[in-house]
């Protein structure tokens, strides 16, 4: 690196010319910062490239820290990097959950359903929706749920948090004692499993009722 000239050098031509006007290559060298005995920061991030040329889509921290020169810091580093622009770069296509109305959108079709319908949300580390599916249908006001029927799907898709809900037919937005006891199941079943239960979130009628709110999920 020290071969190069200051002005050409991807850090400082970053800061002078923008971060567009460098290559894959430079781009990566900036993240990195340095290289290591016997390997360049210019070499490393060759090799980075086309790792990421051979493998896209597949950015796994081990995989990429065993590129000869990068170890679990600077993998980290791109990783991290890619992550952060995939959250601002996405969030038109990726729906953010951050209150009770939020999840009342995804779920506007439960309203009047004639039975009650169990449904889990998966959220990313961002807060943000990738995937729903209703775990269970159940008779009049009554559904029951197990925590491994809920958290199956979550853990495949590396949710880093749910959010329930369920509709009562009946009208009435009361939790009642089965809802708060799954509740508290799911709570600590989250808890285990590093899937944390943020909400759940009866609906009826066009309104709800946020057991968070309710101070029932403490």
């Amino acid at each position: 690196m020290k071969e190069i000239p200051a002005i050409d050098r991807p850090r400082e031509k970053l800061l002078a010319r923008g971060a567009g006007t460098l290559t894959d290559q430079e781009l990566v060298a900036a993240i990195i910062g340095k290289g290591v005995k016997g390997r360049d920061v210019v070499t490393i991030a060759e090799d980075v490239v086309a790792f990421l040329t051979r493998r896209p889509g597949e950015l796994d921290t081990t995989a990429l820290a065993a590129v000869a020169g990068m170890g679990k810091v600077k993998a980290v580093q791109i990783v991290a990097g890619f992550e952060l622009a995939r959250r601002f770069l996405r969030r038109d296509t990726h729906k953010r959950v951050t209150t009770p109305e939020d999840v009342l959108a995804l779920v506007s079709f439960l309203q009047d359903r004639p039975q009650e319908h169990f449904i889990c949300i998966s959220l990313n580390g961002a807060g943000e929706v990738i995937g729903q599916r209703t775990v269970t249908i159940g008779l009049l006001n009554h559904s029951l749920v197990h925590p491994r029927e809920v958290f199956a799907d979550a853990i495949t898709d590396r949710a880093a948090s749910i959010i329930c809900v369920h509709n009562h037919p009946s009208g009435s937005l009361e939790p009642s004692r089965e809802d708060i006891s799954v509740t508290h199941q799911l709570r600590d079943a989250g808890e285990i499993l590093g899937i944390r239960l943020l909400d759940h979130i009866i609906i009826a009628g066009g309104r709800f009722c946020s057991l968070k709110e309710r101070g029932l999920l403490n």
